[in-house]
């Protein structure tokens, strides 16, 4: 892979801004490694997220404040336990669908934070429905499965990218030994 020589309007000689180019490409290429790598744990900080949730909720919100039974009553009653499940059912099967579907055009989007949200209201439905012992584990393995899929998908796609990016960087640094240019 050749650099390609910049034209010289007498700001400096062409080898010393071809060498400034070189060096600025390298960085980028090291720049970009370091934020793949960072960016591809970051579905495990959303896992970890999630089983703190699990954990919150498991123990029924105890270390938040109760609604008093005023508030509780202006609020009306929750849905019923089965509709919950339902959109449930529904929320999973789309979520999942939507991180295949990513994973299979590479995409480097996520729906981690968002998944987290919707778990969390699924989790506070159940509470207040007053089914969360019932229905813990159907959260939970769903939400599991989904953060799962987005967290790996996301981990592929900076694999990927680290291992492109690493052959640039492959290449530029044996241009820089073969001109004998320190970078």
């Amino acid at each position: 892979m050749e650099l390609p020589r910049p034209s010289n309007h007498g700001e400096s000689p062409p080898d010393a801004e071809w060498e400034k180019n070189l060096a600025a490409r390298l960085d980028k290429a090291r720049s970009t490694i370091r934020k793949l790598e960072k960016k591809a744990y970051s579905g495990a900080y959303i896992l970890s997220a999630f089983i703190v949730l699990s954990i919150a909720a498991i123990h029924n919100f105890s270390f938040l404040p109760s609604f008093s039974q005023a508030i509780r009553k202006s609020m009306g009653t929750g849905p019923p336990s089965g509709f919950i499940s339902i959109a449930l059912v529904v929320y999973v099967f789309s979520a999942v669908i939507l991180s295949l579907s990513r994973m299979m055009e590479g995409s480097d989007k996520i729906g981690g934070i968002a998944h987290l949200g919707y778990l969390g209201g699924f989790f506070f439905f159940y509470h207040f429905s007053g089914d969360m012992d019932e229905q813990f584990w159907a959260v939970f393995a769903g939400g599991a499965t989904i953060i799962s899929l987005e967290s790996y998908q996301l981990w592929n796609f900076c694999r990927d990218e680290i291992l492109k990016e690493r052959e640039v960087l492959q290449e530029l640094e044996e241009i820089s030994r073969r001109k004998g240019i320190t970078v």
